[in-house]
């Protein structure tokens, strides 16, 4: 049985989000902001004692962050950091850091409940599962272990629950809003041309200060002070790793500013021409953007295959009958009715497309099943893996998927240059990947920023 951590679920359950972006729109409807109420908040560890006793340390617009909140938050990301042998900054800016964070996901929990955005138990128990799935474990197991390791199943729900909620958010907020030009792909296109032979992958890091919204010239000048005084610690042989663990105002923060791998053509302008003249383990100068001072380090850097020119790619045009899982459906009663399909296809007693338009749970059901002609990753790698194995005319035997159970058939195959108009899609993809970092950023701190923030003492 494999061991797993909160972090991997949180990262399996952003990957879900995309899986789930269509059932999303279909399901989520707006809904009147409800009246806020304080934060329930994370259960204090077992261990600590029963006498003590909470109390507010931040107010957030209607809502607070208590103590045993922030100290709870913050002993599972020293320990996270620890494990991950992360340098971990001193106690106080670790503490800071850690509210500072908790109140940024507070400000737009709230405001994805003001915008009506909701993820109701079926689809959160649908999340959980494909989460098991990828854990390869049932969910009454993964539950055993979480509660093994000190971690409440319904805090857990929870967690992905909010987790999704933000990530329909930020698409709503930033990622629907994003444009790109005609103009943007062309220019695009003719630079990809002419730097076709010095293609570069960089993994970085990054320290970034962040500039309040509506920033007075004193609070930039501050700011600015503030990203010096951490290059000179740079330059004195600090630890990038920790010290943006402790100074960096960025979301990756407390991973020591990692970003990882990022080809150098999806990066802001600003950054790819800083980042061009570095070699691994240097350090760019302070850049300033619209969200505030950044400095990259070059961690390590490698040569990428010329991509210029788009190889020729197999398609195949297929069919499928598919039968999805549901109240009046077992996954034993799809997968009789599919073998019983599957006979009556063998034994030629039917034909593919009319037992697709009788039985098949998709829209495909009307066209007789046809999938119309697939790229590559077009489709999920259970259905994909299968799929290249049949030869034209040949029916699979029942296939799994997270959608449910199907029948594949190949209908036909051909190899073909990619057109121009998907060499296009490509390019305005890589545009958005460049901009979406950025407007993210420029989000985030606006939602900050507009936020009713309180400080309590810890004596009131």
């Amino acid at each position: 049985m494999r061991n797993f951590s909160m972090h991997q679920l949180k990262t399996a359950a952003a990957l879900l989000c995309a899986l789930t972006a269509g059932q999303a729109a279909a399901q989520a409807t707006p809904a009147k902001p409800a009246a806020a109420k304080p934060s329930s908040g994370f259960l204090p560890p077992a261990s600590a004692s029963a006498n003590v006793i909470d109390s507010i340390a931040v107010v957030v617009n209607d809502e607070v962050i208590t103590r045993n909140e922030i100290t709870a938050r913050v002993r599972a990301v020293e320990g996270a950091m620890k494990s991950q042998n992360a340098p971990v900054p001193e106690a106080a800016d670790l503490q800071r850091q850690v509210i500072e964070r908790m109140i940024v996901e507070r400000a737009q929990m709230q405001l994805a409940k003001e915008m009506g955005v909701r993820v109701d138990d079926t689809m959160l128990d649908r999340a959980i599962g494909r989460i098991a799935e990828q854990q390869k474990l049932s969910v009454q197991e993964m539950r055993n272990q979480m509660e093994k390791s000190g971690t409440t199943f319904a805090a857990f729900r929870e967690e992905i629950r909010s987790e999704i909620m933000m990530q329909r958010l930020r698409e709503h907020e930033v990622d629907n809003k994003i444009q790109i030009s005609d103009a943007e792909v062309d220019t695009y296109l003719a630079a990809e041309k002419a730097a076709a032979a010095d293609k570069v992958e960089m993994n970085l890091s990054q320290i970034m200060v962040r500039i309040p919204e509506n920033a007075s010239p004193e609070q930039i000048a501050a700011r600015r002070a503030r990203a010096d005084d951490v290059m000179r610690q740079l330059r004195t042989g600090g630890d990038f790793a920790k010290i943006a663990a402790t100074y960096s105002d960025s979301s990756d923060a407390l991973k020591g500013g990692e970003i990882g791998w990022r080809a150098l053509d999806r990066l802001p302008p600003l950054f790819s021409d800083a980042l061009g003249k570095l070699k691994p383990g240097q350090v760019t100068p302070v850049l300033k953007s619209t969200t505030g001072f950044h400095i990259l380090k070059m961690v390590d850097k490698r040569n990428l295959a010329d991509t210029s020119a788009p190889a020729p790619v197999q398609q195949t045009r297929a069919r499928h009958i598919l039968l999805k899982v549901s109240p009046t459906m077992t996954a034993a009663d799809a997968k009789r009715k599919l073998t019983e399909l599957k006979e009556r296809l063998d034994n030629k007693a039917a034909k593919f497309e009319e037992l697709a338009r009788l039985f098949s749970n998709d829209g495909s059901a009307s066209k007789g099943g046809d999938l119309g002609w697939l790229y590559p990753g077009d489709t999920v790698p259970e259905f994909e893996t299968v799929m290249a194995t049949l030869k034209p005319g040949e029916v699979s035997d029942v296939v799994e998927t997270p959608y449910g159970y199907h029948l594949i058939e190949v209908m036909e195959r051909k190899s073909d240059d990619q057109n121009k108009e998907r060499v296009r899609l490509a390019a305005r993809q890589v545009i958005r990947d460049r901009k979406l970092e950025e407007a993210t950023e420029d989000w985030a701190r606006q939602v900050r920023d507009r936020a009713y923030v309180e400080f309590r003492d810890e004596n009131k």
